[in-house]
């Protein structure tokens, strides 16, 4: 049985419907693995998809991010998609650079916008040979 990998799913409020829509169209991909995402980021996933299973931890600015970096540290995350808004001011950026820094120390593949996140869902790191 091939390893199931650990999607971490967040997204900031304007790129809300990118993450949605990206996540329709890499559904098939997507399913066969454990996602976990940020409440709200959750919650709009649960909406576009109420068939997939998309585990949810507390709201970023309220602690997700933070939850997400510790899985990443637990080693039950393994692929963190990421599409922050770089223009919106983020009361949590300390929280957030928290999260980027736990995902460089662990080298897992990161992708923080649609076209990374294609590259990303398209790479060796999705192929059951490549897994750890």
């Amino acid at each position: 049985m091939t390893k199931r990998l650990g999607i971490g799913l967040i997204a900031h409020d304007r790129k809300k419907p990118d993450l949605a829509a990206w996540v329709t169209r890499n559904i098939q991909v997507l399913s066969a693995h454990r996602l976990v995402a940020t409440a709200t980021t959750g919650s709009v996933l649960k909406q576009s998809h109420p068939d997939v299973s998309v585990e949810t931890v507390k709201s970023g600015p309220l602690g997700g991010d933070q939850q997400i970096g510790a899985m990443i540290a637990e080693g039950k995350i393994d692929v963190l998609i990421f599409f922050p808004d770089p223009l919106a001011a983020m009361p949590h950026d300390v929280d957030v650079k928290a999260l980027l820094r736990l995902v460089l120390v662990y080298d897992i593949p990161a992708a923080f916008s649609p076209s990374t996140a294609d590259a990303l869902i398209m790479s060796d790191v999705f192929s059951p040979a490549r897994r750890r």
